[in-house]
């Protein structure tokens, strides 16, 4: 690929990913805390920045002037940040898998020492041109361990597939085709670019699958609760006003609402920052306690509801009984300083009731302050 072609490509990369970032910062403005959102934007910002060096590394064949300089400064940057790219990947998944904030902590402190060796050893190789040199006459030359660079790559890239693929029954299935499709064509242009050098559209992949994640996953962040990682309010009530639409005699749907009894203590007791754990750890024994396809939402504050597809009673209260045994087990071996309880609703929504969103969730909010008058919990 010659330079104007690069360029074309690039910009046109550059322009697509601009739109996206500008979109994204406009329509997310609350959403600073969001770390799937963070991560992502990050991708993003980073892919651009890159966008524009790749273009100064490929100024081979010039050897005038201050060409042989942008061409070592463009090839060194390339080198040295080649595995952040796939590593922010990595925390992306492993954060949308998951939804644990503190896990995917764990794994971007694992990350560290690799991109840290990674980039100590491109330092090192530019005395040595292990992984690359360039020439008198500003012509780059792979060295002789450049492979060691494209399998730190490939290896965080197969890494990442395979979070995927093992945890795929945790995943939204539009989510799982977004992610899984997002390391294919980076991965074709990295197996491309090490069979034939003047092929480098790495980087347009990534831009490209950046796309595909922003259209099927990133565009419902707006739907997304910053804290916790399940859907917020709004979604709920979109979600619940289509459950009702759809709804028939033979087939309806259940709905429970719980609300964190000793949350006020906690959050006196221990401060906000546990507090905001107690509320993430609530919802991810939600999440593990329920299927991939039963909606989780924060109704507001401390309080949680879940839709389920269930359209009788007694499946209902299975549901119940399980939630309730999740949330026992945790708290017996949680190793933190509080124990979550908390007062429920639960109710199949009646189709001949024709109620709607409003009152229905006028329902299940005073049966669950119903079962709250009946036990008061403290830690």
């Amino acid at each position: 690929m010659n330079l104007i072609s690069n360029i074309i490509i690039n910009i046109y990369s550059i322009a697509i990913l601009t739109s996206i970032g500008f979109y994204s910062s406009k329509r997310n403005e609350n959403e600073d805390e969001n770390l799937q959102y963070k991560l992502y934007m990050l991708m993003l910002y980073i892919t651009i920045i890159l966008l524009i060096v790749d273009i100064l590394s490929r100024l081979d064949g010039d050897a005038v002037a201050i060409y042989p300089v942008l061409n070592s400064i463009g090839n060194f940057v390339m080198f040295m940040v080649n595995p952040i790219l796939p590593s922010l990947w990595l925390l992306y998944v492993h954060y949308e898998v998951f939804q644990e904030v503190e896990k995917t902590k764990e794994i971007f402190y694992m990350l560290i020492p690799i991109n840290a060796v990674h980039i100590f050893m491109v330092v090192v190789a530019q005395f040595h041109g292990w992984f690359y040199f360039i020439d008198e006459d500003n012509i780059f030359h792979r060295g002789q361990f450049y492979l060691i660079a494209a399998v730190i790559l490939i290896s965080l890239v197969i890494v990442t597939f395979a979070i995927i693929v093992i945890n795929q029954k945790r995943i939204e299935k539009k989510h799982y085709f977004s992610l899984i499709f997002f390391a294919i064509p980076p991965f074709i242009s990295i197996i491309l670019q090490i069979a034939f050098y003047e092929v480098s559209l790495m980087l347009n992949s990534v831009a490209l699958s950046l796309l595909i994640v922003f259209l099927y996953i990133q565009n419902d962040s707006v739907f997304i609760d910053g804290l916790t990682g399940i859907y917020n309010r709004k979604k709920l009530e979109i979600y619940l006003k289509e459950k009702i639409n759809n709804s028939s005699e033979n087939k309806t749907f259940s709905a429970i609402m719980f609300d964190l009894d000793n949350f006020k203590y906690i959050n006196d007791t221990y401060g906000h920052d546990i507090g905001d754990n107690a509320l993430q750890s609530f919802a991810t024994v939600l999440r593990n306690s329920l299927r991939t396809n039963d909606f989780i939402a924060r109704f507001g504050g401390d309080e949680f509801v879940v839709i389920l597809d269930i359209s009788n009673i007694i499946e209902l209260e299975e549901v119940v009984n399980r939630i309730n045994s999740d949330i026992e087990k945790f708290n017996d071996n949680n190793g933190r300083p509080y124990n979550i309880y908390f007062s429920m609703g639960y109710v199949v929504y009646d189709y001949n009731s024709h109620m709607k969103v409003k009152d229905f969730l006028i329902q299940i909010d005073s049966l669950m302050y119903a079962d709250k008058k009946g036990s008061k919990k403290i830690n």
